[in-house]
């Protein structure tokens, strides 16, 4: 909420304005760019609601986006400004968001796909049958989710693991408590070091203010990250060993392992079109499910023939992506944008990181994107055209 606050705040400064890469309209004390902070405000409470309301947080940022970009281009032609400066300024948040989100469905494909091929089920089962204790169990999940967050997003590998975390521990209250707790804290801290353990980290790699090699800098303030409260937890896992399991072995169907290669693949594609053809990383991910696609069709072919039930549809696990955050994605991009253009960034760039300092401004943008969603918050950092070193950048990512 602090955000909004010095957000309000900044509409009462509008000296504070300063150059972007493109020129905003400086019109942030007008009635109508007040309007446009007022209805992000709303459009965001819904989000923050969501678990209440039940009404899904892609709805009111795209129809904020909307309004929004209205006010805009009404600004802009009472500015003087030509409709095709104003497209240019459009069309740059269009080419944000859609690299990320084909970058995203690529990503998501795959974990659907492995996911439909039993590999985490498969993963599940494993440690369900190992009859480990508590205490292992706590210290094997919490270790597999921080990895596994580091290459998927943090909320699938959160979700996979709780899994896990639920099965051992179902006559157990207190475990399965702390047990949650220490997989989310995983998770939020292997999304970190890579960039494609979270949205923002992939966000600022491909606005290309870090190299892909830069984020394993972040290794070990995510591991301490990870580790500290992890040893407190610790301590008051229950030293007991759970109830044996009679599960049965969950069996991979066919292709699981050589998903799961060609997922490893893929983002090693995307990495060296960005460092070495340096063309953007999405298209790296877009070969990836192209050659997914090619033996998703040979899987399909091959198990139809022989009367199995390996068959594979690739258009089934792209349907199954999280178009809600996708669409959330593109509400967010394109109202920040909006802000923005209108003036808003400058403002709350000045008033963070002119006034604040870049270290106790990342600071607290990390405390603000606790409260906050981390995307919109990330978003707006990246559009202050903010001049940092890659260390700041670095920090900014981890908190």
């Amino acid at each position: 909420m602090r955000f909004l606050f010095v957000l309000l705040f900044a509409l009462l400064l509008p000296e504070l304005a300063m150059a972007a890469d493109f020129e905003t309209l400086g019109l942030t004390g007008t009635q109508r760019g007040i309007y446009t902070v007022l209805i992000f405000i709303i459009a965001y409470g819904f989000v923050m609601t969501e678990e209440f309301t039940h009404l899904r947080k892609s709805k009111p940022v795209i129809l904020a986006a909307g309004i929004i970009w209205a006010h805009a281009a009404i600004l802009s032609k009472e500015a003087g400004v030509s409709a095709e400066d104003m497209h240019k300024v459009f069309e740059h948040n269009l080419k944000e968001y859609a690299e990320l989100m084909l970058f995203l469905l690529v990503a998501m494909t795959y974990i659907n796909s492995m996911s439909e091929r039993n590999v985490f089920e498969a993963l599940r089962s494993w440690l369900v049958r190992k009859q480990f204790s508590y205490r292992q169990v706590f210290l094997i999940t919490g270790i597999i989710t921080f990895f596994l967050s580091s290459v998927a997003d943090n909320l699938t590998a959160a979700l996979l693991v709780g899994a896990v975390v639920l099965a051992v521990g179902a006559d157990n209250a207190k475990f399965i408590s702390i047990g949650f707790v220490n997989v989310v804290v995983a998770a939020n801290a292997g999304g970190a070091f890579c960039p494609f353990g979270d949205i923002t980290t992939l966000m600022v790699w491909q606005a290309e203010y870090a190299e892909f090699f830069d984020f394993f800098k972040l290794f070990i303030p995510s591991a301490v990250n990870y580790g500290v409260p992890a040893a407190v937890m610790y301590l008051a896992i229950p030293d007991e060993q759970p109830k044996a399991s009679s599960e049965e072995a969950v069996q991979l169907k066919p292709g699981a392992l050589v998903i799961c290669g060609m997922f490893l693949v893929t983002i090693a594609t995307a990495v060296s079109f960005k460092q070495v053809l340096h063309l953007p990383p999405f298209m790296g991910m877009m070969v990836g499910l192209s050659a997914l696609m090619l033996y998703g069709y040979w899987l399909k072919i091959t198990y139809t023939v022989e009367g199995g039930n390996g068959g594979f549809d690739i258009f089934n696990k792209v349907r199954h992506a999280e178009w809600d955050t996708l669409l959330f994605f593109f509400g967010v991009v394109f109202a920040v944008g909006g802000l923005g253009y209108i003036g808003y960034l400058e403002l709350l760039s000045s008033a963070m990181y002119d006034t604040l300092g870049p270290t106790t401004a990342n600071i607290l943008v990390g405390l603000i994107s606790a409260i906050v969603d981390n995307i919109p918050v990330m978003f707006a950092v990246l559009n202050m055209n903010v001049d940092m070193d890659l260390y700041q950048w670095l920090l900014v990512t981890l908190t």
